[in-house]
C-alpha cells in the first residue's frame, strides 16, 4: 500500500508543480470557456481527455508503442497553442452543435499528453519491476492532480465572471492570449528541427576552429622534426 501511496504522490505532484506547467497549461485552456452551469460539458470533455491519455500513458509504458520524446514535448506545446487559439474564436457560449468536436480533440491530445506522462513514470520505474501497481498509482494522482487544476479555474472563473462582474468573453480572450503567448514559445523551443538546426550551425561553426588547430599542431610538429 505504501508503495500505491508513493506513486500516486508522483503522478499528483508531476502534473501539480512547475514541471507540469504545460500540462497545467493545457487542462487550464481546455476549461476556460466554460463555467460551473456548464459542468456537464466540462465532465465529458475532461472524461475524454482522462481516457486518451491513460490509454497511451499505458501503452507506452508497457513498452507497446515507442514515440520519440523531443517530438512528443513539442506536441503537447502545440496542443495547448491550438486549445488556447480555439478559445480566441469564440463569439458565444452556445457551443452545443460544436461539442461533438471538442470532445474529440480532448481525446486526442490527451494520447499525446499521456506519452508525456509515460516517460516521467517510466523514469521512477525499475526495469525488474513490475509495472502495473506503479502505472494504476501514477494515473489516479494524475487525476486528483488534474481535477483540482479544473476546480482552481473554474472557481477563479466563477469569481471573476459571476461575482466581480469581469466581461466573460474578454476573460477568455485574454488568458486564453497569454496561454497561447507562452505555448508559442514553448513550441519553438521544442521544436526538434530548431535543436537540429542549432546542433548543426554549432558544428559547422567550430570546423574552421578545429582545421586551424590541425594546422597549427602539423606546423608546430615540422617544426620539431626540423630542429
Amino acid at each position: 500500500m505504501s508503495e500505491f501511496v508513493l506513486y500516486a504522490q508522483m503522478g499528483f505532484w508531476h502534473i501539480i508543480n512547475w514541471e507540469g506547467l504545460d500540462h497545467i497549461l493545457f487542462v487550464t485552456a481546455l476549461c476556460l470557456r466554460y463555467l460551473w452551469t456548464d459542468w456537464k460539458q466540462l465532465l465529458v470533455m475532461v472524461t475524454a481527455f482522462t481516457i486518451g491519455h491513460s490509454v497511451t500513458l499505458a501503452l507506452s509504458t508497457l513498452q507497446f508503442i515507442h514515440f520519440s520524446r523531443n517530438w512528443t514535448e513539442f506536441l503537447i506545446a502545440a496542443t495547448i497553442l491550438i486549445t488556447a487559439f480555439s478559445n480566441l474564436t469564440v463569439k458565444d457560449f452556445r457551443f452545443t452543435a460544436k461539442l461533438p468536436l471538442i470532445y474529440f480533440f480532448a481525446l486526442i491530445f490527451g494520447l499525446i499528453h499521456g506519452l508525456g506522462f509515460s516517460s516521467a513514470l517510466k523514469s521512477f520505474v525499475g526495469k525488474d519491476q513490475s509495472i502495473v501497481l506503479p502505472l494504476l498509482a501514477f494515473n489516479l494522482g494524475l487525476e486528483a492532480g488534474q481535477l483540482i487544476i479544473v476546480a482552481i479555474v473554474l472557481l477563479l472563473s466563477f469569481v471573476l465572471v459571476r461575482l466581480i462582474g469581469f466581461n466573460r468573453r474578454e476573460f477568455l480572450v485574454f488568458v486564453s492570449g497569454a496561454i497561447a503567448a507562452v505555448a508559442l514559445q514553448m513550441a519553438i523551443e521544442r521544436l526538434p528541427v530548431h535543436k537540429n538546426t542549432t546542433d548543426a550551425a554549432f558544428v559547422a561553426a567550430s570546423l574552421p576552429l578545429a582545421n586551424n588547430n590541425c594546422l597549427i599542431y602539423s606546423e608546430r610538429k615540422n617544426d620539431t622534426i626540423i630542429h
